[in-house]
């Protein structure tokens, strides 16, 4: 067992994996990463389980001190990565000894990147995950973002990985003015002509109200038929939600699991990593497909982690 200590947090660090499914009828929220192909990269740069949980950072970066050898990785937004002060590569595996430090320099591009340990992160596990969902103030690191002092545990016990590159078809994409790609929402019929076209032809900035439950839009108000109210009913990722201020809601990974606003649209799965690195003042616009095209974007993704989990 290795162990590291948080000298400086940094704006907003939990330990997140792939989420907490299949307890959403019990109203349990599924959390996890925000960027989900990150952090499935940072896990294969160090020989994890795709499951495995990492540290989730936001904007600034924290600084560890490590107090056992590992191997470790940085994916996702473009930082800045330094151990012992002197540079280091970010979507390659990275060799830690016992004292080094390790720390980022400011964000160049997107939000959020994953640090992840060889072995995994030792935290205990919570309804088949190792998420911390902050509202519940359960899961992770005893429920919350993680704090100067904290003590961290890893499972240095596994074989190492070697020297592993991410594949330049697998580095992430940032952009700060992006065209979603959506499926029509389950009401999207309680809209107007005139606010359907609206949704799909103006331009929306992302809100400093935005979170890791739901990004908050704002721009032209959205024209329902009668009014934004519905009865309460489930709510699947990427859910694009228009209450009656008519500015849209996409939900998140902490998002809630039903609601009662109308759903005019959903992001697909596709795109929700690209958007989980958008920050305040970002720009969107939103652009409707097939179900056939969003399904197809869907499985060439799955393929492309087939050919990457393969590789050694």
């Amino acid at each position: 067992m290795g162990k590291a200590t948080i000298i400086q947090a940094g704006a907003l660090t939990t330990v997140q994996d792939l989420g907490r499914w299949g307890f959403q009828h019990l109203g349990m929220p599924v959390a996890g990463a925000m960027d989900t192909h990150s952090i499935k990269l940072a896990n294969w740069l160090v020989n994890n389980p795709t499951k495995e949980a990492c540290l989730e950072c936001t904007f600034v970066g924290p600084e560890i001190k490590f107090e056992a050898s590992c191997d470790i990785a940085v994916t996702g937004a473009i930082i800045p990565v330094f151990i012992n002060n002197k540079p280091a590569t970010q979507n390659t595996t990275l060799k830690i000894e016992k004292s080094d430090v390790l720390s980022f320099g400011q964000i160049q591009q997107g939000l959020r990147f994953y640090i992840a340990f060889s072995g995994g992160i030792d935290v205990p596990i919570m309804m088949n995950s190792k998420s911390t969902y902050l509202r519940g103030k359960l899961g992770g690191f005893k429920g919350r973002k993680l704090e100067a002092d904290d003590e961290i545990n890893f499972n240095n016990h596994v074989k190492e990985a070697g020297i592993k590159k991410a594949p330049e078809e697998l580095l992430p994409t940032f952009s700060r003015n992006l065209t979603v790609r959506i499926l029509p929402g389950t009401e999207v019929s309680r809209f107007s002509a005139n606010g359907i076209k609206t949704f799909l032809t103006e331009e929306y900035t992302i809100s400093p109200m935005s979170d890791r439950m739901g990004y908050r839009l704002s721009g032209k108000p959205i024209e329902h038929l009668n009014n934004a109210d519905i009865i309460s009913s489930g709510i699947p990722p990427g859910s694009i939600q228009i209450p009656g201020d008519g500015q849209p809601i996409i939900m998140m990974a902490d998002r809630q699991t039903i609601g009662g606003y109308t759903k005019i649209a959903n992001v697909i799965q596709a795109d929700i990593p690209k958007l989980a690195q958008m920050k305040p003042g970002d720009k969107l616009r939103f652009k409707e497909i097939k179900l056939e095209q969003a399904q197809e974007l869907y499985r060439k993704e799955m393929i492309r982690w087939d050919i990457i989990k393969n590789k050694t």
